[in-house]
């Protein structure tokens, strides 16, 4: 999830003022998006520890860094910690340090991801990954703030701000016995909800002219829009994957479209695919009707061209007349 330093495409396209953040890629118009932005502003200048939760790929990173930024410690290093990547003594020997000799392979002495965050931000992804033994170090690491390396004696202080984020739900996860209470506690002083990209459907648009422009920025070409059938279609999806899977697909649209204007052609098949828009949204479709309104929408797409809408479709040019004829299509699809 993204947003743009001062004001935001929401001031830009005339729909008002978002709140000021220092972080020029995070970007957004919806309602949702505004009280993130409010929340963030908020906290940011605490020192209050923070469990951010979201499904995946909605941008919990970005906003940690924008609660970091906007903090007194912005000034300071900001350390991400992925807590899926690393177990055992090799995961706390990288979090707390370790002292050379500690273990094999231990040949210099290394200061963990707490000390090199020292007087910043440390960012613990996943923190629901994390294992029951570190669970224990973490929190009295968070409770003494000091830190003892792997193989040391000697305890050194740090003075860190801990945010974590976590697409389980932590409180359930204390319940089955998953996750310690005294950490949870520790750890969920506030908590801050990033929403799925499908409840705020306002943020596409803007999202979606944001990755374009980092595309030609990439190429150093001019810039490309999206025609409005195919901004329709990326509106309606649900986008599983967030604002990452947005990203990527229009990172393709760009790459595969030859002309300035993307359009519906461009878009991956399974978007157009999942994207069909049912009379009937409490019907469940036959595999005759998700076919035939996806016959339409790439004849659609393509102005009618057949020979288009069958590469579109990745069929044979003969199958895609077969099915014209099976469905029965008049011409007036065109203007469907």
């Amino acid at each position: 999830m993204e947003m743009k330093r001062e004001g935001s495409a929401r001031e830009a396209d005339g729909a008002g003022t978002v709140p000021t953040l220092i972080n020029e890629d995070f970007i957004g118009q919806s309602a949702a998006f505004q009280s993130i932005v409010e929340t963030i502003n908020t906290i940011a200048p605490r020192e209050c520890s923070v469990v951010i939760v979201g499904e995946t790929g909605t941008g919990k990173e970005m906003v940690a860094r924008c609660i970091h930024c906007n903090s007194r410690r912005s000034t300071k290093v900001f350390v991400p910690v992925d807590c899926t990547s690393l177990t055992g003594q090799l995961f706390e020997s990288q979090l707390f340090g370790h002292m050379k000799g500690a273990f094999t392979g231990a040949i210099t002495d290394t200061l963990g991801f707490f000390r090199a965050a020292n007087k910043g931000t440390i960012f613990l992804d996943e923190i629901g990954e994390l294992a029951d033994g570190l669970q224990a170090k973490l929190l009295r690491v968070l409770q003494e703030s000091r830190v003892l390396p792997v193989g040391s004696t000697k305890a050194y202080p740090i003075d860190v701000r801990v945010i974590c984020a976590t697409n389980h739900d932590l409180r359930q996860m204390v319940l089955d016995g998953k996750f310690r209470a005294d950490l949870y506690f520790r750890l969920n002083v506030v908590q801050l909800e990033v929403p799925p990209l499908r409840v705020r459907k306002e943020d596409v648009p803007v999202l979606a002219r944001y990755f374009l422009g980092k595309q030609a920025q990439l190429y150093n070409e001019p810039a490309k829009r999206l025609s409005a059938a195919a901004l329709k279609i990326m509106v309606d999806y649900d986008w599983p994957g967030n604002v990452r899977e947005l990203a990527n697909v229009v990172e393709h649209a760009y790459i595969v479209s030859k002309s300035r204007e993307i359009t519906t052609e461009a878009l991956p098949t399974e978007i157009l695919t999942k994207s069909l828009v049912l009379e009937d949204d409490k019907a469940f479709p036959s595999m005759d009707k998700v076919n035939e309104r996806l016959v339409i929408r790439a004849l659609q797409a393509v102005n009618g061209r057949k020979m288009a809408a069958a590469k579109l479709l990745k069929i044979d040019h003969r199958k895609l007349n077969r099915l014209i004829k099976k469905f029965d299509l008049q011409p007036t699809w065109k203007q469907a």
